[in-house]
């Protein structure tokens, strides 16, 4: 019986090994077959003779998208929108979870404002109704109407209260016996403590809004005020002409190369910052498994 399960758990790591060594080159393939494409002469794109790998090697599709202000204003909005969405989310987060985190007898009332955040994931206002808050706001083509709409992520807030209510209660204690108030055990103490779940949400926070593409057509009325997930949308649904490209290059620069190299640079920051926030990401998965 030892021999037998023995065997049968080493073959089970071994297919499951197999397995995801497949599945993780299913997923990388598309990214590659794109970087090959954007470092391909224009010719060898269209002829499709680029698989794994550049054909006739050019780096003029990254000069001409380097020098074409239209993704250079999206990608300048799309950077404004992540910093200041992630620091008013971040915010409205920690404001939103600590207080939430309390026992009942401590915050009165406390389950039922809980239930009020969970209702605004279950149930919706619906898109004209969004878009007309919106808009009688004022907020429409602006950059706030990129970062306001959804300034308190209603489901962070449920990971990060019950990553609160995880930690040893006798540290708040202590600290309420030396003289701290609620701020002071806030940041001095919650927030410390609470990393391994804080860049999880940064993660999530970051990928959201460096995604997001579709209230970026909804609430902005001109291209130019597009942040760079709506242009790129534009840009691999809609053929565009490639203006300002000189005779001589026509066969090194078309329209799929430049395609190419504007979805690499605009995976480039996310695929730069996730290796570094990876390592908690595992643990922020759980991060919802504690009762609320």
């Amino acid at each position: 019986m030892t021999g037998d399960s023995t065997f049968g758990r080493r073959l089970f790591v071994v297919c499951n090994t197999v397995f995801l060594i497949l599945l993780s080159l299913l997923c990388l393939f598309p990214l590659v077959h794109v970087f090959a494409v954007s470092f391909s002469s224009g010719a060898a794109a269209t002829a499709g003779l680029v698989k794994l790998w550049p054909v006739q090697f050019s780096t003029k599709a990254y000069v001409y998208i380097m020098n074409k202000p239209e993704f250079l204003r999206a990608f300048g909005v799309t950077l404004q929108r992540v910093g200041l969405g992630y620091a008013i989310n971040m915010l409205m987060v920690l404001l939103a979870a600590y207080p939430l985190s309390k026992e009942s007898h401590k915050f009165k009332m406390r389950t039922a404002y809980v239930w009020y955040f969970v209702f605004t994931i279950l149930f919706g206002g619906g898109l004209i109704p969004w878009y007309m808050t919106v808009k009688t706001t004022g907020l429409l083509d602006t950059i706030w109407a990129l970062v306001l709409p959804g300034a308190v992520p209603v489901f962070n807030v449920i990971l990060l209260l019950n990553f609160f209510r995880g930690l040893p209660r006798e540290i708040e204690e202590s600290a309420f016996i030396d003289g701290a108030g609620h701020w002071i055990t806030l940041w001095r103490i919650y927030v410390p403590l609470s990393m391994p779940a804080l860049a999880t949400l940064s993660l999530f926070t970051l990928v959201g809004h460096w995604n997001a593409w579709f209230d970026g057509l909804i609430l902005m009325n001109f291209p130019a005020h597009y942040p760079l997930s709506s242009y790129m949308q534009k840009v691999i649904i809609v053929s565009t002409p490639l203006d300002g490209v000189d005779i001589h290059n026509l066969g090194e620069i078309t329209d799929r190369t430049t395609k190419a190299s504007q979805i690499l640079l605009a995976s480039l920051p996310i695929l730069l910052v996730y290796p570094f926030l990876q390592r908690f990401f595992i643990k922020g998965i759980v991060l919802g498994s504690v009762k609320s």
